[in-house]
């Protein structure tokens, strides 16, 4: 992330503070929680409020039971307005975080442009779909919502407070007692799916123990506590005598995500002790001691271990029970950033190839979830070009599953978490190059401005008097692009994201639903979990009923 000049010293400050607080620690390792998100945790000074305290959650909404029950009505009333008949054996839910509207018509625009069109005609692979609609992404205490709560809905079906993940949000923010306990569990589309019988898959582009991917397993009340030196840090409420699991040691340890048949992502480092060095050479975060990676061989002695692109290449996926690839020790390069990494470092599309290969033997079908994941960090960076090439790796890796899939058996599904303040601002000509400066307008004062700004970030390219700059001869594709409001980094935004869908029960996928409904519409279409099912005759038979 680039850094203001303003804010320098500033920055010096923290960092000299955080090493000498490590060293009284005699911490020999220096864990820094997740910088686009950590924000979210912390405390604002002036008004002391957290995002996360559940004080703005209404009552009812604290209960599992309310939005299992909003659930399963829109599901019903969908499927009365349904003609389509056809079981989904296979599930992919790709997502796109912090994939706005915005985002896919600037992606769609700088695809065009690429191979040398005006780009505004250009479509991704997935606006294609035959089905089209809007998701609801607010939380029960956020009009604004984070990747926690939203994966919380996608995947387990349930609505919680920002932060929370796989709990209700009768869950106080950073208790771990209240998120151990049972009743403010709640289970996801990758249990329903194993329960069944399927096979089950996560692929990210993040720590495999981000927040996107976290929601299908683990049960946590702070989306920080990847590994357990995260925990330290935040000082979690945790009773006497328990025991505080993070994310990377639910992922192993306990269900669903053992039983997980391929992981692949990035955040090695949340799985090795600090005394270890991972394979890119970077020391280990745990202070526990665990290296959880000998864990996983331990459990899954049929499994293969990979690091990078050539060891996946070589996989023999039908003699393959397990797969773990962790290739980065934290998130995965940008792929446009990437040097020596684009020879080593998977693509999206890579990932995706292999886990379907390894899911597909599963004669009863299976579940996996794909992610985008940082299409979001490149907005917090008010970085464009790496949203938006972000946004067309995603693109190509939803190629590569239409390529592998049949339509007739696979539900595709492609949405995003959550918003960003990304715009196309003005009135730029057809063709306008996206990541440039509108070349038809000025502002007030006669200056040039870009086609895309954000609402919220850390550069307005200012003069000493306040006049803006004249990025005539500053643009260039990585840039930070210009922002309204000054902040450490952009934020996400509010409005409603789109939904596509294709394949079996598609159609369900349509019109304006709520983030909770998603992963009901799914396990109704492939006739797995608690609620209504394709499968069973009296829900079969609410198909047009109206």
């Amino acid at each position: 992330m680039i850094v203001v000049k303003e804010n320098f010293s500033k920055l010096l400050f923290y960092v000299a503070i955080t090493v000498l607080s490590f060293w009284i620690l005699d911490v020999d390792c220096v864990v820094i929680a997740d910088p686009y998100h950590k924000q979210l945790f912390d405390v604002n000074v002036k008004k002391r409020i957290s995002f996360a305290e559940n004080r703005f959650t209404p009552e009812e909404e604290q209960s599992t039971e309310f939005w299992l029950e909003q659930a399963q009505r829109d599901v019903e009333k969908r499927v009365s307005r349904s003609f389509n008949s056809k079981k989904a054996k296979n599930i992919i839910l790709f997502l796109g975080d912090g994939m706005s509207i915005g985002t896919i018509t600037a992606a769609r625009i700088l695809k065009g442009q690429r191979r040398g069109f005006s780009g505004e005609e250009s479509m991704l692979a997935f606006e294609q779909f035959p089905y089209t609609g809007l998701v609801k992404t607010y939380c029960t205490n956020g009009q604004t919502a984070d990747s926690a709560c939203t994966a919380t809905a996608y995947l387990c079906g349930v609505k919680t407070n920002v932060m929370m993940l796989g709990v209700n949000a009768n869950v106080q923010n950073n208790n771990c007692s209240d998120s151990m306990n049972r009743q403010n569990q709640v289970d996801s589309i990758v249990k329903w799916a194993q329960e069944a019988g399927k096979s089950t898959g996560l692929v990210t582009t993040t720590t495999i123990t981000h927040a996107s991917p976290s929601g299908g397993y683990a049960h946590v009340a702070n989306r920080l506590w990847e590994c357990d030196s995260d925990i330290i840090n935040t000082e979690a409420i945790i009773g006497p005598g328990e025991e505080c699991k993070d994310i990377a040691q639910q992922l192993i340890t306990n269900e669903p995500g053992k039983n997980v048949d391929v992981i692949l992502g990035g955040g090695m480092g949340k799985f090795l002790p600090k005394y270890k060095s991972d394979t890119f050479g970077v020391k280990g975060e745990r202070r526990d001691g665990l290296d959880l990676i000998d864990q996983w061989h331990s459990n899954n002695p049929q499994g293969i271990f990979v690091k990078n692109l050539e060891e996946l290449e070589q996989v023999d996926f039908n003699n393959t029970k397990q797969l773990l690839g962790l290739f980065h020790s934290s998130h995965l390069e940008y792929y446009s950033k990437a040097k020596v990494e684009k020879e080593t470092q998977p693509r999206l599309k890579d990932m995706t190839k292999a886990a379907i290969k390894m899911l597909e033997k599963n004669s009863k079908g299976y579940f996996v979830f794909i992610e985008g994941g940082r299409i979001d960090h490149a907005h917090h960076e008010t970085k464009a070009a790496y949203a938006l090439d972000e946004t067309l790796e995603f693109d190509e890796a939803i190629q590569t599953a239409l390529d592998l899939t049949d339509d007739q058996e696979t539900l595709i599904v492609v949405t995003s978490d959550h918003s960003h303040t990304m715009t196309i601002s003005g009135y730029p000509s057809r063709g306008n190059p996206i990541l440039g400066l509108n070349e038809r307008e000025l502002d007030f004062d006669g200056i040039p401005y870009s086609v895309l700004n954000y609402a919220v970030g850390p550069q307005q390219y200012m003069d000493t008097t306040g006049k803006r700059l004249d990025l005539t001869n500053f643009v260039s594709d990585y840039m930070i692009f210009p922002s309204y409001i000054k902040a450490q980094m952009g934020t996400h935004a509010g409005e409603d994201v789109a939904i596509f869908a294709r394949g079996p029960q598609a159609d369900l996928f349509s019109g304006t639903l709520q983030q909770n409904v998603i992963p009901h519409l799914m396990a109704y279409a492939a006739c797995i979990g608690n609620g209504l099912n394709l499968c069973k005759p009296e829900d079969r038979n609410l198909h047009n009923k109206t």
